[in-house]
C-alpha cells in the first residue's frame, strides 16, 4: 500500500512501508539530457557527477561518507528526462539520508577545481563505451531514429562537448530544471510516514516552489533509416528498431508484453529459442521497448558473426511478422499473461527497484498502480490487441537498422 503527500512548493513524497532491514529512499527529478539546451551537451550527466564534489558546508569526502559511514551506499542516474540520486541504507538513518540529498541537490557549489578534475573521468567514461560496441550501438541507434533531436543525443555528449562545459552552464541548468514541483522523493522502508513526512517538510519545505514546467519539442515526423558504420569489430552487431508509444498511451502494456515474448529477459523468448538455441548464431538476442513523455523506441539488438549476419536479421523479421500475421492461441496468450505476472510479482520484492519504479510513477503520473491492478489490466489484453500493437510497430517496412561491422 503506497502512501502520498505533497509539500506546499510541489515536490511529492510517496512512501511504501515494509519490514525490511534495509531501507531505501530516492529523489528523482524530472529533467535529464533531453532538457539540455544546444550548447549544453551532456550537461544534466556531468551535473550528476559533479554535484558530489562539495556543498556549502562539506566537501567531497565528506558527501561521499555521509552514508558509506554507516553501512550505506550513495548512487545517482540520468537518463533522457530524469536525474536521480538515491541511496539504500539502515532504516534508523533515514534523516540522515534526506538531510544529504537536500544539501547536494540546493546548497552544491561545483568548484571550478573539481569540474576541471571531473572533465577527465568523464571523458574516460565516453572513451570506455567505445570499447564496447554492443553498448555504444544503442546510443548511436537513437541519434539515427532521432536525427536532429535533442531525445537523439548521446546521454555522455561528446568529449568536445564536455571540455567546453563551464560553471556558469551548470548553474544555469540546475536553476532552470532542479525545481520542487519537478521532484519527488520517493521510499521503500520501515518508517512511519508520518515521520517521513515531517523530515522531508524540514529539509526540503523551505525551498521556493514555481510554476514552471517542462516544456519538450516532440520529436518529428519519423522516417525509417538504414546505416551500415565500420567499426573493425571482432563480431558484428545490429539494431532494428522502431518509433513506439509514449509512457501514456493506453497500447504500452500491450507492447510490453510483446517484447517481453519476442525477445526478453526470459531464456524461452522466441528470439532466443530460434536464433541460439535452434541455429546457435549468436550468443545474445534481446528486444527492449523504452517509453518517453511523448514518443518511444522498440529495439531488437543482437551480435553474431559477420558471415550470419544477414541470417540473423532475417530470422529477427521474421519472428517480428510471425506475430502480427498470427494471432497468438489461448493457450500462447495464457503463457504470457502467466509468465508477465509472475515477472511483475518478482520485481516487487526487490525493494530497490520497487523504490525508483514508484518514484517514476507519482512523478508521471500522479499516481501507482497496485500490482494487483497492473494484474488485471495484464488479464484484460485480449489477442485482438496484441495483434494490432504487433502490426503497428513491429511491421517490417518501419524498421531503421543500424550495424557495426
Amino acid at each position: 500500500m503506497y502512501q502520498t503527500y505533497i509539500l506546499s512548493n510541489g515536490l511529492k513524497i510517496i512512501h511504501q512501508q515494509v519490514d525490511g532491514k534495509a531501507a531505501y529512499c530516492g529523489l528523482i527529478i524530472n529533467a535529464g539530457s533531453r532538457d539540455e539546451r544546444e550548447d549544453e551537451a551532456g550537461i544534466a550527466h556531468f551535473i550528476e557527477h559533479v554535484i558530489f564534489k562539495g556543498t556549502e558546508k562539506r566537501k567531497a569526502y565528506h558527501i561521499l561518507s555521509r552514508m558509506e559511514d554507516v553501512g550505506g551506499e550513495l548512487n545517482a542516474y540520468t537518463t533522457k528526462e530524469d536525474t536521480c540520486i538515491y541511496a539504500s541504507f539502515l532504516p534508523k538513518d533515514y534523516e540522515r539520508a534526506l538531510e544529504l540529498f537536500a544539501d547536494i541537490i540546493f546548497d552544491s557549489v561545483f568548484p571550478e577545481k573539481e569540474i576541471e578534475k571531473e572533465k577527465e573521468v568523464v571523458i574516460d567514461e565516453i572513451n570506455s563505451y567505445k570499447d564496447s560496441p554492443g553498448e555504444l550501438i544503442f546510443d548511436d541507434f537513437e541519434e539515427l531514429v532521432y536525427k536532429g533531436e535533442l531525445i537523439g543525443r548521446n546521454i555522455l555528449g561528446s568529449e568536445e562537448n564536455v571540455r567546453n562545459l563551464r560553471r556558469k552552464q551548470i548553474l544555469d541548468f540546475v536553476r532552470r530544471n532542479y525545481r520542487p514541483q519537478r521532484m519527488v522523493i520517493s521510499s521503500v522502508g520501515n518508517i512511519d510516514f508520518s515521520k517521513l513526512v515531517r523530515w522531508v517538510e524540514k529539509y526540503f519545505g523551505g525551498i521556493s516552489g514555481d510554476d514552471s514546467s517542462v516544456c519538450r519539442v516532440k520529436p518529428m515526423l519519423y522516417v525509417p533509416q538504414f546505416r551500415e558504420i565500420d567499426k573493425g569489430t571482432f563480431q558484428n552487431h545490429c539494431i532494428i528498431g522502431n518509433i513506439a508509444y509514449d509512457y501514456r498511451d493506453d497500447k504500452r502494456l500491450a507492447l510490453s508484453m510483446l517484447v517481453d515474448l519476442l525477445g526478453g529477459s526470459g531464456m524461452n523468448s522466441r528470439l532466443n529459442l530460434n536464433i541460439r538455441e535452434k541455429h546457435g548464431l549468436a550468443y545474445n538476442v534481446e528486444a527492449a521497448y523504452t517509453p518517453y513523455s511523448d514518443t518511444g523506441l522498440f529495439t531488437v539488438y543482437f551480435g553474431c558473426d559477420a558471415d550470419d549476419l544477414e541470417k540473423c536479421r532475417k530470422l529477427c523479421e521474421r519472428e517480428m511478422e510471425h506475430l502480427y500475421t498470427h494471432a497468438l492461441g489461448h493457450g500462447q496468450l495464457r503463457k504470457i499473461k502467466i509468465q508477465t505476472i509472475g515477472q511483475l510479482t518478482l520485481s516487487a520484492e526487490n525493494y530497490e527497484n520497487t523504490m525508483l519504479s514508484i518514484g517514476k510513477s507519482f512523478l508521471v503520473y500522479d499516481r501507482v498502480d497496485s500490482i494487483e491492478e497492473i494484474c488485471t489490466k495484464v488479464e484484460e489484453v485480449d489477442v485482438s490487441t496484441l495483434q494490432e500493437v504487433a502490426a503497428e510497430i513491429f511491421a517490417i517496412e518501419k524498421q531503421s537498422v543500424l550495424i557495426y561491422k
